[in-house]
């Protein structure tokens, strides 16, 4: 028999949309920072420049605020689980490169985009229920599970911007505490069992892969290791490896290899 799957994490729609406002706006105060020539620099996310992934960035609040003025989807029952999200977004990264360019190319004033796509979307999503229906890239969401996934649009591209430029962008606790514990549970979800024991302190532990279940003690396979890497494992932007082998993870025992799993993210 199959292990169990638990139950999916509860998140505050509140504190998750307060998160999300706090973590774009860490974002827009580095984006104003940014000279043209760091702008106009590789960004490391293929062709993109660093202008384009911050034009990129306003489009993961817009998202949301484009589909709260239009009519809710029908049906009810939503497409998606907030555990799905992080596998549906295999095979969209074309459109969202030409759509980012697009966006840069037609809006070259950034700090202007910044500041209306925050005041539309804090306009919109004021008092709008978690259980409001949404269409994504891949099927309809609750709204509350799909500002959870903003923020790991914004505290992952946060990383990025950092990454490429150098600069420092803060991350709201609330933020990076939601997008570390999303992931880690998408692992647990991807593979689920009680033989590995994920650790990402001080946000999230999890446990993973079928085998021979932990229940007291010292479990025999542990994994940890902190947010940051941990984002950057989920998503692709480090290789296990590469990880390990910097001692960037810290992993125990004959089935603490997550290499097979990742990343978690198209």
């Amino acid at each position: 028999m199959p292990p169990a799957k638990k139950r999916p994490r509860a998140y505050d729609l509140s504190r998750t949309r307060t998160a999300v406002l706090a973590q774009f706006a860490h974002v827009r105060a580095a984006v104003r920072a940014l000279t043209p020539g760091q702008l106009s620099g590789p960004s490391g996310l293929g062709e993109w420049t660093v202008r384009d992934l911050a034009a990129h960035v306003t489009t993961v609040l817009e998202r949301i605020s484009g589909e709260l003025e239009r009519p809710e989807p029908s049906g009810g029952t939503p497409q998606l689980t907030l555990l799905e999200w992080p596998a549906s977004t295999a095979g969209q990264a074309e459109g969202i490169a030409d759509d980012a360019r697009a966006l840069a190319a037609a809006r070259p004033r950034l700090d202007a985009l910044y500041e209306e796509t925050a005041e539309r979307f804090a306009r919109l999503v004021d008092d709008v229920p978690g259980e409001r229906l949404v269409t994504t890239r891949a099927g309809t969401m609750r709204l509350g599970d799909f500002l959870v996934t903003r923020t790991v649009e914004l505290v992952v591209h946060s990383d990025d911007l950092h990454r490429a430029t150098g600069l420092d962008v803060p991350y709201d606790r609330q933020a990076l505490a939601a997008c570390t514990r999303l992931l880690a549970d998408a692992l647990a979800d991807k593979a689920p069992g009680g033989s590995v024991e994920v650790r990402v302190p001080p946000f999230a532990v999890v446990q993973c892969i079928g085998g021979p279940k932990h229940t007291r003690g010292t479990p025999p396979n542990v994994v940890e290791t902190d947010p940051l890497t941990w984002l950057r494992l989920a998503t692709g932007r480090t290789r296990w490896v590469e990880a390990v082998e910097d001692a960037l993870v810290s992993a125990s025992g004959e089935r603490a290899d997550l290499a097979p799993l990742l990343p978690l993210t198209g």
